[in-house]
């Protein structure tokens, strides 16, 4: 049984990498140092108007915050590190072509040796949608869809595929994927019954909602495991991915025992990675070495060690 992971969220609109996105480089080789198995970056290609739409208040950005498109800043990564897993979390693909979107994440999986990890969802603001001539009414669709046509693309050559939004073939797209099973196509989002079918039928895991109970999770795994089962699918392969509080203390400072303390329960909810946030363990662009640092000692020592299934994929 492989051990719970723990990967470093790196936070382009927050600023704390500095005044390039070449910082976000820098802190991922940081954090490959310090013993994260891997980094996680979301996504917006534009903002509007109306953050008072942002699904998970408070809203801790701003318009003109900095956001780094993620496959691209990925695939940097990639050159500078040799281990880390490189996730979406999340990634709008409804926005993107979905040729071009599998052209793109099997190039960064290619020169990453197979690292790639694409946490999808459906997004929240029309106005992005608006401004790539895609349809937000239908953005549930072009996820299905779309993460349907890149899984047609990735397999063998030539390609052909028919749906409601997507159609095209026969077509050779190459290179594949690094790994024979695919890229791991992880769904966010609130398990309805629509998002447990993309996670059966299309994906390897499942992004829980960042406000998600804990024991609500372990529900929803039980019945994600089961469908899984019942599809004929391991469920043991199933990958689940939250996000995990830090804690502070009296004087506002990171108390890491107790971030930590509540490993043995995540694990026993069937969560197999976890994500810490930069911008909730870092206060300013100052303390980025040491409490990055600090946080990859800290996770090292209290770990769990067992009861997290095998990754999808892994060998």
């Amino acid at each position: 049984m492989a051990p719970l992971r723990l990967s470093l969220g790196l936070q382009s609109h927050a600023g704390l990498h500095g005044s390039s996105g070449r910082g976000l480089v820098d802190v991922a080789v940081l954090a490959e140092e310090a013993g994260f198995d891997g980094v996680v970056i979301g996504d917006h290609v534009v903002l509007g108007d109306r953050l008072d739409r942002y699904p998970y208040p408070p809203v801790h950005f701003s318009q003109t915050a900095s956001w780094m498109e993620p496959l691209t800043t990925l695939a940097a990564i990639a050159g500078a590190t040799s281990r880390l897993t490189l996730t979406t979390g999340v990634l709008v693909s409804p926005i993107r072509p979905a040729v071009l979107l599998a052209k793109t994440a099997a190039t960064v999986d290619d020169l990453s040796g197979g690292r790639l990890e694409l946490g999808v969802g459906v997004g929240w603001q029309p106005e992005e949608f608006e401004a790539v001539g895609a349809s937000f009414a239908e953005r549930g669709q072009l996820l299905t869809d779309g993460i349907a046509a890149c899984r047609a693309l990735w397999d063998a050559d030539p390609s052909s595929f028919s749906s409601t939004t997507v159609e095209f073939g026969p077509l050779w797209c190459n290179p594949k994927p690094a790994r024979p099973t695919g890229i791991p196509v992880l769904f966010s989002g609130s398990l309805h019954a629509r998002n447990r079918a993309r996670i059966v039928e299309l994906g390897d895991g499942w992004i829980t909602h960042p406000r998600h109970p804990l024991e609500e999770t372990a529900r929803s795994v039980q019945q994600l495991r089961g469908a899984l089962r019942t599809a004929g699918r391991d469920p043991n392969d199933l990958i689940v991915r939250t996000s995990l509080s830090v804690r502070r203390d009296a004087t506002g400072a990171p108390d890491l025992e107790a971030t930590f303390a509540g490993l043995p329960d995540h694990v026993e909810a069937g969560i197999t990675d976890l994500t810490i946030w930069s911008n909730t363990v870092v206060d300013a662009p100052e303390d980025v070495v040491p409490r990055i640092t600090e946080l990859g000692a800290a996770w090292h020592a209290r770990r769990p060690t067992e009861g997290v299934p095998p990754r999808a994929g892994a060998s």
